[in-house]
């Protein structure tokens, strides 16, 4: 992590503020804070002393304890999986969007459930657009249903 500036005093170069980076910067195994500066501050003193003295009790502490430093081992989620609607969890609250949409779906050919799906598609990123995210996403999971009838026909 870089701090450019550290020498400017100020709200987001306080000894607090510092104090707050570097410690983030320490919580990656191999995390680094790099201060740029044309001269050394008191806010940038006591904090490097400050984060000297918490390293120095934590090393102290980790060897006394016999444990070693790891990083996190967590596996990357897709950031969308909060915005699909849980079947279950639907029950509880009403899904039927239907009545709020422009237009009727029509699912009685191929070329009317294309249609429907173009219209759904406008719909829904509408609907995003004015962050009515679930009657998008309940837009989305209609799309879906009529592209399978789609290949099923």
């Amino acid at each position: 992590m870089a701090i450019l500036d550290a020498d400017k005093e100020g709200f987001l170069r306080s000894e607090t503020t510092l104090i707050q980076t570097i410690g983030r910067a320490a919580r990656n195994l191999r995390g680094k804070a790099i201060l740029y500066a044309d001269k050394k501050t008191g806010s940038m003193e006591r904090a490097l002393a400050e984060t000297s003295r918490r390293r120095d009790i934590q090393l102290e502490f980790n060897e006394k304890n016999n444990i070693k430093p790891q990083s996190i081992k967590k596996e990357v989620k897709d950031i969308m999986e909060g915005a699909r609607v849980n079947k279950r969890a639907s029950k509880n609250r009403p899904q039927d969007y239907s009545k709020d949409l422009k237009f009727r779906i029509k699912e009685s050919n191929p070329d009317e459930i294309s249609k429907s799906i173009n219209k759904l598609e406008e719909q829904m990123y509408k609907y995003a657009n004015q962050t009515e995210f679930e009657k998008a996403a309940y837009c989305r999971d209609k799309i879906k249903e009529l592209k399978r009838k789609l290949i099923e026909v």
